[in-house]
């Protein structure tokens, strides 16, 4: 059987270079095949992102939980590890302390990846905005351009499938110098002291409120000055797993302080007789450690409101703001319609899709669905095919929520969502026992079960990462 020479591949076309764009690259590149890869910015930035590199993080600097055994972002990692991620590769080799999760410095690592996609023979970088849709000439080609994909490229794309776009906002969490926060009120400790990645068991900084003083901040989060929206966003939708602060206190007083003001797991070294009412934490955003965002702390309060309400928390009283939050207009296709099972838009199979435009919530679902297509595209690229991966792993299960395989129902309505176990089929007849014979009950099933789908989808995804 001959090999196809390199010199003999028509390169792939990849427009975005954000997470999924530079993983699709990547993969691309790794197997052989050229690639082109186009990138708006600097010549034209977006409402989030600050500067022109790759894979850039332009909100949390957390790949979340890093848990492999039974959570089901920590089985993406791992997933993603065995088929030769560069951004989990990038990511491993600039984490920084976060309890159980997975969090990097966020400037090292975006210059980390720029650097591997501008150094490789085969990736060609041009900078510039492609207006309008691809020509078919370019051929094998990757849309990638994200959540805030330009306007001129968004509207092309409705015009060709004749579908409405979705969308919905997002928003950033504010980041504080550590050198202004008072630890005479704060204090440093991961929630129950859990080690993770790069981690020592007082990974986060935490501030503590009583009761009063809580409720003194819910009250000022509802009554804040917000950002009004223009008269075609009033009806786009939050993404629930992302909701500003505000938007959760206006639900009710009980929803923040469950939420990621939980003040489990945490004892107050200054006064460990009480027990704190709730607990704002910050998390390490840059190697240095002179940068803490604020954990769960997305807003869409006006600067000023930000500022002065923020400062109302116990330790934060004289803090100082590297960067305030903000919300900003997320936008993604209906994949379940558009999209063929090789993630190809059916109007036009030239025309592949990855990343966060496709459906999919965070920077990890992100980059996978970058790695797959980028397989997808490379395969193609040598006159092959290869099938998404087996539904039973993370990759796959998240493949099968962006080409509707678990849409029921014709009233059935397609959202972002993230990895988790629900998108994962079940395991049959589990027979949910101790050791010793006892029925395993509560939290502890559902453990057990987690257990079992992760064992199940690391097996399961061998074949195809080794492909």
């Amino acid at each position: 059987m001959s090999v196809m020479k390199t010199a003999d591949i028509k390169p792939v076309h990849i427009i975005g270079a954000g997470m999924a764009g530079s993983e699709a690259a990547w993969q691309c590149a790794s197997r052989g095949v050229p690639v082109v890869l186009h990138e708006m910015r600097p010549h034209r930035m977006t409402e989030a992102h600050q500067t022109s590199g790759f894979a850039e993080l332009v909100c949390s600097n957390s790949f979340r939980s890093d848990d492999k055994h039974g959570n089901a972002v920590g089985v993406l990692h791992e997933e993603m590890r065995k088929s030769g991620s560069l951004i989990m590769g990038m990511a491993e080799l600039h984490k920084l302390p976060a309890g159980g999760a997975l969090a990097v410095d966020r400037e090292a690592f975006s210059e980390a990846v720029t650097l591997m996609l501008q150094q490789h023979p085969l990736i060609t970088i041009e900078y510039g905005e492609v207006k309008g849709l691809p020509p078919k000439e370019w051929g094998n080609t990757i849309i990638a351009t994200g959540p805030l994909t330009a306007p001129s490229l968004a509207n092309a794309i409705l015009e060709l499938t004749g579908e409405d776009s979705l969308a919905f906002f997002d928003a950033i969490a504010p980041i504080v110098y550590k050198d202004s926060i008072d630890f005479s009120k704060a204090w440093m400790q991961s929630r129950y002291d859990k080690k993770g990645p790069g981690g020592d068991g007082a990974d986060y900084i935490n501030c503590p409120l009583n009761k009063e003083q809580y409720l003194a901040f819910i009250d000022a989060l509802v009554q804040s000055e917000q950002t009004e929206f223009k008269d075609f966003e009033k009806d786009t939708p939050y993404f629930e797993s992302c909701l500003p602060i505000e938007v959760m206190a206006s639900r009710g007083p009980e929803t923040l302080r469950w939420g990621p003001m939980k003040p489990v797991g945490l004892t107050n070294p200054h006064d460990p007789t009480v027990k704190s009412h709730a607990i704002v934490q910050l998390r390490q955003d840059n190697a240095l450690g002179t940068l803490y965002n604020m954990v769960g702390f997305q807003t869409k309060m006006k600067y000023g409101a930000q500022a002065e309400i923020l400062k109302t928390i116990p330790g934060l009283e004289n803090a100082v703001f590297a960067r305030l939050g903000g919300i900003h207009r997320n936008t993604f296709i209906n994949s379940p319609v558009l999209l063929n099972a090789q993630l190809q838009l059916k109007a036009r199979p030239d025309l592949r899709f990855a990343g966060q435009i496709m459906g999919v919530e965070g920077y990890v679902e992100s980059a996978a669905l970058g790695l797959i297509t980028g397989r997808m595209a490379a395969a193609q690229a040598r006159g092959n095919k290869i099938d998404h991966p087996p539904k039973t792993t993370a990759l796959g299960s998240l493949t099968e929520h962006v080409t509707g395989g678990y849409m029921t129902g014709p009233k059935a309505k397609f959202q972002p969502m993230n990895v988790n176990f629900g998108l994962f089929p079940p395991i049959e007849n589990i027979v949910y026992e101790k050791v010793d014979g006892k029925r395993l009950r509560g939290k502890d099933k559902t453990r057990f079960r987690k257990a079992l789908l992760a064992k199940r989808a690391l097996l399961h995804i061998e074949p195809w990462a080794e492909a």
